[in-house]
């Protein structure tokens, strides 16, 4: 059983989830993680086959119909990683370490410097700068598929920087306020040079999300 989070879950630097759990009865990893043997859980087979009309015909299922379709990234979900929706009127991203999995509704990236983009992505300045990269949908919402996030370069920034972004992410994550993210997005218009005026030109971005 795992924790999952929709699309609609995800807010600026923190996400409401809504008590939602998957039953992460996996087809593994060929090679690297055995599939799930449902005859190992009793209780959740018990509870899967009063379902049995709805699973069984399944066209995405893996080697039995308990199973999950096979998922050749399962391992990234247990990994550090942002989360963000692919469609949303807010660009909101979250950090997070906890291991939560996502439905088709949110992207992830995992690897390194993963505070920092989680700053630069939330910032008023990405919002400025590339919100109108993305196609905008009905509603006033934004799609934000991962060509369009391949075509933003993001500044390399040293160890230092890194390191005190590292701690206002952590910090705003814990608790939010409109201040500690105004910090950050000082810290942001800083580390581009920005001057005083373009920085007031900008201003704070809030569309109203947590």
């Amino acid at each position: 059983m795992r924790p999952i989070l929709r699309g609609r879950d995800v807010c600026r630097y923190g996400y409401e989830w809504a008590n939602l759990w998957i039953i992460n009865t996996h087809n593994g990893i060929k090679g690297d993680l055995e599939r799930i043997h449902i005859e190992d859980y009793p209780a959740i087979k018990q509870h899967l086959d009063k379902y049995w009309d709805k699973i069984e015909p399944r066209a995405d299922q893996g080697d039995t119909a308990y199973n999950l379709r096979n998922c050749a990234y399962l391992d990234e979900f247990s990994k550090p990683k942002i989360i963000y929706p692919n469609m949303t009127k807010f660009l909101p991203f979250v950090y997070d370490r906890s291991g939560v999995m996502t439905n088709q509704k949110c992207f992830i990236i995992t690897g390194t410097h993963l505070e920092y983009l989680t700053a630069f992505f939330n910032s008023s300045l990405f919002k400025f700068c590339f919100a109108d990269r993305f196609p905008e949908l009905q509603g006033k919402t934004r799609e934000l598929s991962k060509i369009f996030m391949d075509e933003i370069s993001i500044l390399k920034i040293n160890d230092t920087d890194e390191c005190m972004i590292n701690k206002l992410v952590q910090d705003i994550q814990m608790e939010y306020s409109v201040n500690k993210a105004k910090r950050i997005d000082k810290f942001i218009f800083d580390l581009y040079h920005l001057s005083i005026e373009e920085q007031m030109y900008i201003g704070f971005i809030d569309y109203g999300e947590k």
